[in-house]
């Protein structure tokens, strides 16, 4: 018996679904474990590098000197100086000069003996004929009164002498005795007042013996270490002296110069000028003493190119030492009422130096200048900034042209209005 299937016709071109079956299980594959080991390597390096990236995203200008630049909405604090209208030095630097005394003197014994007895300390100050020292002098005496009581004798043959040849003289007019006899007496009273002048001689050389026992200071300084103590037996011939005086006021100081500047130097000397000399500590900052230009040497080092200058200060409130280094600063000319700034302010690129110079609006611009002598922490400036311009001294890595700043002045100095009229 035929029967007629229940299930709908199959439409042409579709094919009957294949008899339900379990669908089999995944094979392990290795590709799972490297993946896993891939983003394990990008979760160490994320974290060791995520704190680096943001340090460079906190600590790059960029971002601060796009909010300060012309348009954006961002002001930069800076600390600026007012230029001004001043003086200001030409000077000739000598960064290594030495304090040298104009007397230093090494006192020394003339005679032999003992030393008895020192008058001084040691450092103290002392004026010329001031006594020092003292050596034994009775040997010295004793040999004065020797000479002295020769003298008395030989002034007395010769007196004796004298007496014989008046009455010699007498005679011979008498025809009493031969003119032989009165030309040898005239001999022998020569003879004994060359006797006498020896004596005296010898008068003055033990004087001056008996002088040399007393040392006093021939000028007028200051005494450094004793280098012999009282009891030592001391020689004129000893190598070492008894004590060395240096000369403190005035002292000088021994500079050098090049060559190059020396006609500028001398054309001042010769025009009757005094240049003033300022000697500066070992670090170039505090000035110690001033004083003036005393002479020049009177050749040059062919090896250095140099010339040797002495300037001489009155040291009177002992500041100057000798045998100290100092920088000497030697005033050529003093240039008057030139625009002045403060040397930090000069920026500098390879070409050209500028400024950043604030507005009365509180914004800046780049202002190229033209600087000149610098003194110090002070810079004239020949060209491009006016006396009360204010200029930029920190904070400018952060400025652009058009920024605009909050300015505080330095010295504690009231920041500039805003309001008047750009320059």
């Amino acid at each position: 018996m035929n029967t007629e299937s229940t299930f709908p016709p199959m439409e042409q071109g579709i094919q009957a679904p294949p008899p339900a079956t379990q669908p089999p299980k995944p094979r392990p594959s290795g590709r799972g474990w490297l993946w896993l080991l891939v983003l394990a390597l990008v979760g160490v390096a994320a974290w060791y590098l995520w704190p680096k990236a943001g340090a460079m995203l906190t600590t790059t200008p960029a971002a601060g000197a796009g909010a300060g630049k012309k348009g954006g909405g961002g002001v930069v604090p800076v600390v600026a100086a007012k230029a001004w209208k001043g003086d200001i030095g030409v000077y000739i630097t000598s960064p290594v000069s030495s304090v040298t005394p104009i007397y230093t003197d090494t006192i020394k014994s003339r005679v032999d003996g003992q030393l008895m007895s020192v008058h001084y300390h040691e450092g103290d100050i002392v004026h010329a004929g001031d006594p020092l020292v003292e050596i034994d002098p009775r040997p010295y005496q004793a040999t004065l009164d020797q000479a002295e009581g020769q003298l008395v004798r030989d002034q007395a043959i010769l007196a004796n002498a004298n007496v014989d040849l008046d009455r010699y003289t007498k005679l011979l007019a008498q025809n009493a005795i031969p003119e032989q006899q009165l030309a040898t007496q005239k001999a022998l009273v020569s003879q004994y007042e060359g006797v006498v002048k020896t004596d005296q001689a010898q008068i003055e050389s033990a004087k001056v013996n008996v002088a040399y026992c007393h040392i006093t200071a021939p000028i007028t300084g200051r005494i450094g270490l004793r280098l012999v103590d009282p009891g030592n037996i001391v020689h004129a011939t000893d190598t070492n002296g008894l004590l060395v005086i240096t000369q403190i006021q005035p002292i000088s100081v021994i500079f050098t110069v090049a060559e190059d500047d020396l006609p500028s130097v001398l054309h001042k000397l010769a025009a009757g000028e005094h240049l003033r000399a300022d000697a500066y500590d070992r670090g170039d900052i505090k000035k110690i003493a001033t004083g003036t230009l005393a002479t020049v040497d009177n050749q040059i080092d062919p090896t250095t190119g140099t010339l040797r200058f002495r300037a001489n200060f009155d040291n009177s409130d002992n500041q100057l030492f000798p045998n100290q280094f100092v920088n000497l600063h030697l005033l050529l000319e003093e240039k008057k009422g030139v625009t002045l700034a403060p040397t930090a302010v000069i920026q500098r690129t390879t070409s050209i130096q500028y400024v950043y110079l604030v507005k009365d609006n509180n914004t800046v611009t780049v202002r190229q200048i033209v600087p000149g002598v610098t003194d110090g922490d002070n810079t004239e400036i020949v060209s491009g900034v006016s006396p009360d311009d204010v200029l930029v001294m920190t904070g400018v890595d952060k400025l652009a042209e058009g920024t605009r700043v909050n300015v505080q002045l330095a010295g504690g100095q009231a920041a500039p209005k805003s309001g008047g009229k750009k320059k």
